[in-house]
């Protein structure tokens, strides 16, 4: 066994995916002797990682191969894991000529129910099944049920300036966008949601989200602050952790509230939670979670990512859930002590 083992973590994106592999990081950081960990990931994602204590270098995959490649080769990796599974990341393994483990993507089984409503995936999280990735090696690392991580400065902190007044005594912090629209809460509902809080509202997303964003603030009043588009992903995430909650459809945001152990209620359309992607929390988590979806619907899962628009064009998936009984449970949420 190395005595100073060095060991390279490769998920280029996305948000919420590369959240979810944060328990595999702090593991085997904390469970291997010297172990040193690097994570290889896009540019635009490094933010996610830049202040987590269990990284001792981001590394960024700038759209060479090549480049990346003969950076990485630099560093002589005693074992490479590949928590991705794409064409790039096995040219990458296979390069750099090291022992490397690899994790199932169960695309096969993931196909066999979207287009054949065939279930043969296996009921345990992506997070569980990331740590079966280990199994084999010669390092033992155990899950240690601490749930996810994500890490914040100082300077990532929104002011309590920044919000209105009224917001000082608790707000819901509600995800308004998602990469695709199918997993969005179609813009009525969301209004007929905001409608029925009772609490001041923060609005979270991307300057894409914005303009939806502002036809839901027009719609409510004062109640609603329009955060999109407006800071960084971090900032965001501070936004999160100030909340009282958090409602969110199957987004990064949503793995973002678990990992800072927020209530959630988490909202689902086209894609579904048996794909091993629902709210992670640690076990000693007093945090409430709470899933909505429509079960019945035999057009569902239609995706295992999402589309621009419901391929049946009804969208029952989203526009049929109780959006009154979601507004009555983040309206019973008590006011965030930590503040």
């Amino acid at each position: 066994m190395d005595a100073h083992p060095k060991i390279l973590i490769i998920r280029l994106s996305s948000i919420g995916d590369i959240v979810l592999t944060t328990p595999i990081i702090r593991c085997i950081k904390t469970q291997i002797p010297n172990v040193e960990i690097h994570y290889l990931t896009k540019a635009n994602n490094a933010i996610i990682l830049n202040n987590n204590p269990y990284v001792d270098m981001i590394i960024t995959y700038s759209g060479s191969l090549s480049e990346t490649i003969k950076h990485l080769r630099k560093e002589n990796y005693s074992l490479i894991i590949d928590l991705h599974k794409q064409l790039r990341s096995l040219i990458i393994k296979l390069r750099l000529f090291k022992p490397y483990r690899t994790f199932n993507s169960l695309k096969i089984k993931k196909w066999l129910l979207v287009r054949c409503k065939l279930n043969q995936l296996p009921d345990l999280h992506i997070v569980d099944r990331y740590f079966e990735t280990l199994n084999g090696i010669k390092y033992k690392v155990i899950n240690d049920d601490k749930g996810l991580d994500y890490f914040l400065a100082d300077e990532d902190y929104i002011s309590p300036d920044a919000l209105p007044l009224s917001f000082q005594d608790g707000y819901v912090a509600v995800v308004v966008g998602s990469k695709h629209q199918t997993k969005q809460i179609p813009l009525d509902k969301l209004i007929q949601l905001c409608q029925g809080i009772n609490k001041s509202i923060v609005l979270l997303g991307d300057k894409d989200d914005r303009h939806k964003a502002i036809l839901v603030e027009n719609a409510v009043g004062a109640r609603v602050f329009n955060a999109c588009g407006a800071y960084n992903l971090n900032q965001t995430s501070s936004l999160i952790a100030n909340s009282d909650g958090v409602i969110t459809p199957d987004t990064g945001l949503m793995h973002i509230a678990a990992a800072l152990n927020k209530n959630i209620i988490s909202v689902w359309g086209n894609t579904i939670p048996q794909f091993g992607m629902y709210p992670y929390l640690p076990k000693d988590s007093k945090a409430e979670i709470h899933i909505f979806e429509k079960k019945d619907l035999n057009c569902r899962p239609c995706s295992k990512l999402g589309f621009k628009e419901c391929p049946k064009k009804h969208f029952d998936c989203m526009r049929s859930l109780d959006y009154d009984k979601i507004a009555d449970i983040a309206n019973s949420w008590e006011a965030n002590k930590d503040k």
